[in-house]
């Protein structure tokens, strides 16, 4: 359930003034949002375009959602990787440059924060600020994790963050809802994550390669020039990259670009 200084909204089977849509017709919202993310989900597509589709999901699916935005955890900081509003991106830059806020608060407990704002003004002054400043008067934070495997325990890997104009917004169904959604975010977080290390992994085997090639051929000069063994040719390629401090490859090239101009 989410934190707050104060208590939830009733649900939806509690409520008795006909302000807010049954469960039922919430859930039919829910399974269409859902469908246009399956799709969003199903094709080859960069990172934050998938996670733009997936923020103007959630916000078709939420009620009194005004804005959505993702953090997705960065190396240096956090960043905000898709916003349905970019002046609301704003709010969330604010918490990530003060290291303090609703959503930052949602990434260290591992739990859903719900956040009025006006209430936090001691707490997470950059926050109120911003919220104030741009007319939000509730917020809601969900973390997404990739679950744990043996051995190791589920990692934080960002976080979607629903704004409102409404301080009554959000309730229990709101947060199971989002549930649904930071699953869906965590799949196409965790398959981007292993996209890189493998585009990376290649790169590395790329450049070894052509490393090698280089090496190669300037053993190839060597032993063409002094008649002399492979074997040879390397350890004269290895000392001269001793001697002179500088990366094989690049002793290597030095030699066969002298060549090319000679």
């Amino acid at each position: 359930m989410a934190e707050d200084a104060r208590s939830l909204p009733p649900s939806p089977e509690q409520s008795i003034n006909g302000d807010r849509p049954d469960a039922l017709e919430r859930l039919d919202e829910t399974t269409e949002a859902l469908a246009v993310l399956r799709d969003a989900l199903t094709g080859e597509e960069p990172l934050d375009d998938a996670l733009h589709r997936l923020a103007d999901a959630a916000a078709d699916a939420v009620l009194d959602a005004d804005a959505v935005t993702i953090t997705v955890m960065a190396p240096q900081q956090p960043r905000t990787a898709a916003t349905t509003n970019l002046l609301l991106a704003e709010v969330d830059e604010k918490q990530y440059t003060a290291n303090r806020g609703p959503c930052l608060q949602a990434a260290r407990t591992l739990k859903a924060v719900r956040a009025v704002v006006g209430e936090h003004r001691d707490e997470w002054p950059e926050f109120e600020a911003a919220a104030v400043e741009h007319d939000i008067r509730a917020y809601l934070s969900v973390p997404v994790l990739l679950p744990a495997k043996i051995g190791s325990e589920a990692q934080h890997i960002g976080s979607i963050n629903i704004y409102s104009l409404t301080a009554e917004a959000f309730d229990p169904f709101d947060e199971g809802l989002m549930r649904l959604f930071t699953t869906a975010a965590a799949a196409t977080m965790g398959s981007a994550q292993r996209w890189q290390r493998s585009h990376e992994h290649i790169q590395v085997l790329e450049r070894a390669l052509v490393s090698r090639a280089v090496i190669d051929q300037a053993k190839g000069v060597l032993i063409a020039v002094h008649e002399c063994t492979a074997d040879e040719a390397f350890a004269m390629l290895v000392k001269q990259s001793q001697d002179a401090n500088v990366k094989l490859r690049d002793v290597a090239k030095s030699l066969l670009d002298s060549i090319i101009r000679s």
